[in-house]
Order: C-alpha cells, then structure tokens, then sequence
C-alpha cells in the first residue's frame, strides 16, 4: 500500500484509488452516528456500504503480491540472496513511520472526542501494552482493541510480506542458489518459487481463509495476496495466457469449494491485472487524478479515522436529526480525508521514511566502513 513514485502502473494506482475511497465510505457507514442520521436519505447506498465497502481490501492484497513479486524477481535475475531479515525490516520501517505517527493523531483525537461523542467507533484510552502492541503490528494476535479503523491491514500487509520473502529465501536454498547463475538455474528457482507459491495460495484459498480464527494472521489473506503474485509471474512467461487461464481455474475451484466474495473479488482484480499486462492498455486508466490518489492511498487509509471521528463528533452536536446535512457530512469528510491525506503522504509517508531510511542507511555504511578500518588497521 505504500508509496513509489518510481516505475509506477496506472492500473494499480487507479484500483488502490478507488479502493481507498471505497474502505472510507465503508468507515463512515460502519462507524458514527452520521451514516444513522443520513440513512432514510440514502439507504440503499449506505447499507451496501457497510455490508461491502471492506471488500476493496482484496484489491490492496493483490496489487501489494502484484507488486511484492516484481521487487522479488530481481534477486532470481542477479543471483543474489535474499536478505530476509533486511528486506522485511525494510518493509517494516516503510510501513511504520508513517503509521506511529498516524496512530498518534488517532488517539490524541480520540482523546479529545471521548467526553462529547457517547459512541462505540470511539476507542477507549488505551494502556501502555496495548500502545505498544500496535506499535509492533501484534495487536490483532493479543486482541487488543484497534486504536483506529483497518490498522489490522498494516500488521497483516507485513506478516504477507514475509511470508513472501520467506518463500523466495526457501526456493534459493532449495536450488542452491548463492550468486550469479544461468538461464537453466533461474528457471529451476522459479519452477520452486512458484510452486512453494501457489502451495501456500491453495492452502490459504482451502483451508485458512475458511476459518476466522486465522484471521488476524497473513495465513488467512495469503490466498489473495499469492493471486497478485502468480499474476505479476505470468506476465512473464513464455505463454502468459496459459498460466492465467490455470490461475483463474485454481481460483474458481476455490470458489467451488466455498464461495466468498472476498475471494471472487481478488480473483477478478488479478484476472484484470493480467489481461491488461498483457494487452499493454496502461493508458486506459492513465488518468492523473486517479495516479494521485493512488499514490497518496496508504495515507489516506492512515488518517481518515481521526478525520471521520471530528466530522461525527461536530455533526452529532450541530446537526443531530438533520439527513441532509449528515449526507452532506459524509462527503465533506471523505474529501477532508483525501485533503489530508495528501498532507500526510507529503510529509509522513514520502519525507518521515526517506528521512528514517536514510539515516539508518548512513549508520550502516558508517559501520561498514569502520569495521573495515578497523581490519585494516
């Protein structure tokens, strides 16, 4: 879900896009008294809304594979090793800058909301543990109440990262990979790689994600998350066509066994991703507004809980019984979210993890260097 504004894909900016509006109109409609108000004006909306809106996750699970499968690649074309502990590190700290900081605006205004907002969207004040666990993206798997709306993806975005690297560290070491190699050693790697891959992705589809207790862990998404994967590989094989016509077939008999739409989603979203690859129709969705709110769709989906909770807090007391000022609340505070999260993307996300990222960086190369000094003395 976080941002690169390098090499990036119009398809995948446009659905993150639409899927981050679509998870705040859901949050909206879940949580607060606003969407109660504004119900008789707009009830069919709002109730599929609250019913469906959460399923535009299944879209950031198959762009984040999507993704996470090119950025692996790279290490099966130069033979190097995976660094795992890096990378998910890596992926952690990206993450984490961004969302400390947006957790701590959530409960300075959660705080300041609880003596006039009587509502259970409102999180109770939290204690140090529970401060700490979601700090540490553990939170789901102590039970600790969220201290804001859809943190659990964050936690589950880097348990689903891992598992990804871990998968492509085990396919080197099964093929002995340790530096550069030949095409024939490559496509041994990927012949492991994928189907490690799509093991974990059957497993997932059958049995973890048919079960809620594995919910608050990557295991439960990973069905979704592989489909991304699997279909960022097969835009690169000899007979692309062929490897997402199996993929689709291994979806639909997922669906078979039990259908979830949370499922069909993701297999539609990966089945679109791949064709548009293949047909190289970028330009379809190469809107610069949609690139935008891509681009901007981690932060967005970071801030617009404390933003929602303001604009249900101020509604609740100005408007308590008036339907259309209440709709009228709910579009003004999706277009706050949006505005703010711009902010938040431009000083947060993009400038807060450089700024981090690089400074350890220098640490690292500081420490290199001394220890060579060191030797050479």
């Amino acid at each position: 879900m976080t941002s690169n504004t390098k090499n990036r894909m119009p398809l995948v900016d446009a659905m993150k896009g639409i899927a981050c509006v679509l998870i705040v109109s859901h949050h909206l409609a879940f949580y607060g008294p606003m969407s109660d108000v504004a119900q008789p004006l707009a009830p069919t909306l709002i109730s599929w809304l609250y019913d469906y809106g959460r399923i535009a996750v299944q879209v950031f699970l198959v762009m984040a594979g999507f993704l996470t499968a090119g950025h692996l690649s790279q290490f099966g074309r130069s033979g190097q090793p995976v660094p795992v502990l890096s990378l998910v590190w890596q992926r952690y700290l990206r993450l984490a800058v961004p969302y400390v900081l947006a957790l701590a605006v959530a409960m300075l205004v959660s705080a300041l909301v609880r003596p006039w907002l009587h509502h259970d969207s409102v999180p109770t004040a939290p204690d140090l543990w529970r401060v700490l666990a979601h700090v540490l993206m553990l939170h789901g798997w102590f039970g600790q109440e969220s201290l804001s709306a859809g943190v659990w993806y964050v936690a589950i975005d880097l348990q689903l990262y891992a598992l990804a690297v871990m998968v492509y560290w085990l396919g080197q070491k099964l093929t002995g990979q340790t530096g550069p190699t030949d095409p024939a050693a490559r496509l041994r790697l990927t012949a492991w790689v994928v189907s490690l891959t799509c093991s974990l992705m059957l497993a997932s589809l059958l049995f973890f994600n048919r079960n809620a207790v594995f919910d608050n862990t990557g295991f439960y998404f990973f069905g979704s998350y592989a489909l991304g994967m699997m279909t960022r590989w097969a835009s690169g094989r000899r007979q692309p066509w062929l490897w997402l016509s199996c993929l689709a077939v291994l979806g639909l008999v997922a669906l078979l066994v039990e259908f979830r739409l949370r499922i069909a989603v993701a297999l539609i979203t990966a089945m679109l991703l791949g064709m548009v690859m293949l047909r190289g129709a970028w330009h379809w969705v190469g809107h610069a507004w949609l690139g935008w709110l891509g681009r901007i769709s981690y932060s967005v989906f970071l801030i617009h809980f404390p933003i929602c909770l303001i604009y249900n807090t101020l509604w609740s007391r100005w408007f308590p019984t008036s339907p259309w000022m209440n709709v009228l609340g709910m579009v003004l505070a999706v277009l706050t979210s949006i505005a703010c999260g711009h902010l938040f993307w431009a000083t947060a996300e993009r400038r807060g993890s450089a700024l981090v990222l690089g400074w350890l960086a220098r640490r690292q190369d500081g420490g290199v260097r001394s220890s060579s000094a060191g030797s050479a003395g």
